[in-house]
């Protein structure tokens, strides 16, 4: 109990009860916690819904459940028993490395020409970069199907139902997007580095290697990330160039797998589409600490 300078005596200050602060809380912050929730039962409930379908015993669409009466690896045995699901994800992993190493690359050199040097045409190809992505992949099918249908009977290496066929393939779109990205990453590398480098002997290639690698591998990792999600998750101009079961990548073997008997395979599909984003989530685990500072840093100041 206070007591007041005149002698008299001051009642306790006001403490307001539970009730009052948990809804203070709950006005302020609470209803930020409840979203958050909501939106981890949302993200969460397909992923449940495929490792219990994988784990279903029964291995059909009809008979999936979000919590299943049993659970058993008979699914994952069936399908390494009675499909070349090793060969398949052998090809999804062989595209997704090749095509992420050789457009990260390709990308770099681009982008490192475009930020460093001056030459007739630079404008105009930048702006046909950024042209090219506003058509749509599909569109260009067609005219590829005919060109490598000709170049497969000189070149049969590079034909349909060959790894490095599709890999060409793949890599006609590794100029795109990244390298602009990539541009604006190396446009925040000060050119003073490159000039004290060149005035003590060094070439353009010992700048871009030694120098600038070094200096922008944050958006180096996030453009290798970016590319091996695309292309392990590719399915259209995989499945007009790959028609050979055993040239299949494992996007398309699961898609054989249901196209007829949705309901009878579903579990084998659902231990197969667990296997493909675990590749995904262990790139992503790799690369995590580059991803928050190559988005920033290589878009904001471009």
């Amino acid at each position: 109990m206070a007591v007041d300078t005149s002698g008299g005596a001051v009642r306790a200050p006001y403490r307001r009860g539970t009730g009052v602060r948990l809804g203070l809380w709950a006005r302020r912050k609470g209803w930020r916690h409840l979203v958050m929730l909501v939106v981890v039962a949302f993200a969460l409930f397909p992923v449940m819904f495929v490792v219990s379908a994988a784990l279903n015993p029964l291995g059909t669409l009809s008979s999936a459940q979000l919590w299943p009466s049993g659970a058993s690896l008979e699914n994952a045995v069936d399908l390494f028993r009675n499909t070349p699901f090793v060969t398949w994800y052998a090809n999804s992993l062989f595209f997704a490395v090749a095509n992420a190493t050789v457009t990260v690359l390709f990308s770099a050199l681009a982008a490192y020409a475009f930020s460093r040097m001056r030459f007739r045409g630079r404008r105009v190809g930048l702006l046909g970069l950024l042209v090219i992505q506003m058509f749509p992949q599909f569109l260009a099918i067609v005219a590829i199907y005919l060109m490598f249908s000709n170049i497969g009977d000189y070149y049969p290496v590079v034909g349909f139902d060959t790894r490095w066929g599709l890999l060409l393939v793949y890599l006609g779109g590794a100029l795109s997007i990244n390298t602009w990205l990539m541009k604006g990453f190396f446009d925040t590398v000060p050119k003073e580095l490159d000039e004290s480098a060149q005035m003590d002997g060094a070439s353009h290639a010992q700048v871009f290697f030694r120098i600038m690698l070094p200096l922008v591998t944050p958006v180096l990792a996030i453009v290798a990330l970016l590319v091996f999600i695309a292309t392990i998750n590719e399915f259209l101009l995989a499945s007009v160039f790959l028609r050979d079961t055993d040239a299949k990548t494992l996007g398309l073997g699961l898609y054989q797998l249901v196209a007829s008997q949705r309901n009878a395979n579903f579990g084998m599909f659902a231990v197969g589409a667990i296997m493909l984003s675990l590749p995904t989530l262990a790139v992503f685990w790799f690369l995590q600490r580059y991803i928050t500072e190559g988005l920033t840093a290589g878009a904001v100041k471009g």
